[in-house]
């Protein structure tokens, strides 16, 4: 079975990575599919978000790292994907990704989606709150890969 986890991963943090973890033991393959949407501005590239989690990856062999645009649907009928796993961290994710479900529901309706809840150690973490973090120059030890830190710090200073 073919499944993929979507999502900006601006930066990856440890819940994006506990989510990919835990997926991929129960699918053949995990494709995390790296959004590129025009309209938003990123802080890492596409490519660099890419690097960064084929990185933390690299010792899962069943998951595959991609960029998608448009429709999330779209993407999983293209590589064979019959669930989508998303993340919830609260009941305020909860509401966004029921409606996103039902959208894909109705527009694919052979496509599944299932919900893992975060860890309760990562149900904090977002990669907004790990940039605000950085540019105020607090410590983000636990929330990011270590290597993604410096990363992180590195492009915060930059802007």
């Amino acid at each position: 079975m073919i499944a993929v986890y979507p999502g900006s991963f601006d930066p990856v943090t440890n819940g994006h990575i506990d989510i990919i973890q835990r997926a991929a033991k129960l699918t053949d393959t995990l494709y995390v599919a790296v959004l590129t949407n025009p309209s938003k501005k990123p802080t890492f590239t596409v490519e660099e978000r890419i690097n960064l989690l084929k990185k933390v990856t690299e010792d899962i062999p069943n998951v595959k790292v991609e960029p998608f645009s448009g429709l999330l649907i779209d993407y999983a009928e293209k590589i064979g994907a019959k669930i989508i796993f998303r993340g919830l961290r609260a009941v305020s994710d909860y509401e966004y990704e029921l409606q996103m479900a039902l959208a894909n529901k109705k527009l694919k309706g052979d496509t599944e989606t299932l919900f893992m809840v975060s860890n309760s150690k990562y149900s904090f973490l977002s990669s907004s709150l790990v940039k605000e973090i950085a540019t105020f120059g607090g410590d983000l030890t636990g929330m990011v890969p270590d290597f993604v830190i410096s990363e992180v710090e590195a492009k915060i200073k930059r802007r």
